[in-house]
């Protein structure tokens, strides 16, 4: 891979005039960019904003996130989707507090000893929290080192990650190793972004970028495609009876382990089926409606679900249901956003929770 240290002058300069303003950048303590990291796996910027501004406020140290309760946890999580995040953030934070007196370690080893940082995220607090000059790869890295190199090795090979690592590493800037990584990544997610064509024109590294100069931009970087998602049909049911909805709690274990959700079946049910369901259960349904159809794609799996609202007589003792009213739908119970297309019509009043005036 050609050198790349032509680029870390013209990239710094332009970082320092055109970065975003973003919460996380405001004040970059070790605390605030190891959160603001792990939000961002995954999920969109502006996505992140609110949760960041939430999370800071309820658990503004490592101790404070040690402690939690993990259902305020999830709860503060809820809809930014992979929960095991949240999860690993908590294990770190305790380990934090017991091996190091609430301080995250301040090496890159050190960091990557933690529950949930792997090479990128440890990278990343590492150089700019602490200032040490270890490099940080994430896609949008290595997208544009791809194009700046012409390089055609398969990104989500790691071998052409640690060789991308390798020869940033060698120039990462020691007085500004933190300017440096945060540039690439500004640069990944607003110049030579994902979707469509990168804007070449505005890129501070246009005339250094083999990939422009060759006519390759676009054909780059090669990654060899996933494996098509599993598709599962389910069927969910909104049980409401006494001005409460009826949520279960999922298996500790597997896809949205600990999480609660509304009674879904596998399968698209008939109306007739979905009745005969809430009469398993011991509960007696006086009226019910279809609800539109909604899809949710995980990581490896698609559900796409159908569903029937149903106004039971009472809210009788079903073992594994419990029933919430709608602050505790709000404030308390952490439903993860597969379900959002049924729980938002809850909270937001459209529903009656009683089956006064039908």
């Amino acid at each position: 891979m050609r050198d790349l240290g032509d680029i870390v002058e013209p990239l710094c300069d332009w970082y320092e005039q055109a970065h975003r303003a973003l919460p996380w950048r405001e004040e970059q303590t070790p605390y605030r960019v190891w959160i603001s990291e792990i939000m961002l796996q995954q999920t969109r910027v502006e996505a992140v904003k609110g949760y960041f501004a939430r999370f800071l406020q309820a658990f503004p140290t490592v101790e404070a996130l040690a402690q939690a309760p993990e259902q305020q946890l999830l709860k503060l999580w809820e809809g930014l989707g992979y929960y095991n995040r949240a999860r690993n953030l908590q294990k770190a934070a305790q380990l934090v507090v017991e091996r190091y007196g609430g301080q995250l370690p301040d090496t890159y080893e050190g960091l990557l000893e933690l529950p949930g940082i792997g090479s990128y995220t440890a990278g990343a607090v590492a150089s700019i929290a602490y200032g040490r000059p270890v490099p940080a790869v994430d896609g949008n890295v290595l997208r544009v080192i791809s194009r700046i190199t012409a390089s055609r090795g398969d990104i989500a090979d790691p071998k052409t990650k640690m060789k991308i690592e390798q020869a940033l590493g060698l120039v990462i800037p020691e007085d500004k190793p933190g300017i440096f990584n945060q540039a690439l990544m500004e640069l990944g997610a607003t110049i030579c972004g994902p979707n469509g064509p990168p804007d070449c024109a505005g890129c501070p590294l246009g005339k250094l970028c083999e990939g422009h100069a060759l006519g390759v931009a676009m054909e780059l970087p090669i990654k060899t495609p996933k494996k098509p998602r599993k598709i599962q049909h389910r069927t969910v049911l909104v049980l409401i009876g006494d001005g409460k909805v009826a949520i279960s709690k999922r298996p500790d274990q597997g896809l949205l382990a600990g999480l609660w959700e509304f009674p879904n079946f596998e399968g698209q049910w008939d109306q007739s089926q979905a009745v005969t369901a809430a009469r398993a259960l011991g509960l007696e349904p006086l009226r019910i409606q279809p609800m539109l159809a909604a899809k949710h794609i995980f990581t490896h799996v698609e559900w796409r679900m159908s569903g029937w609202r149903m106004w039971v007589e009472e809210t009788a003792p079903v073992p594994g249901i419990f029933w919430a009213n709608r602050t505790q739908l709000q404030k308390e119970y952490p439903l993860p956003s597969a379900f959002a297309a049924y729980l938002k019509p809850l909270l937001e009043e459209d529903i009656q929770l009683t089956f006064d005036n039908f």
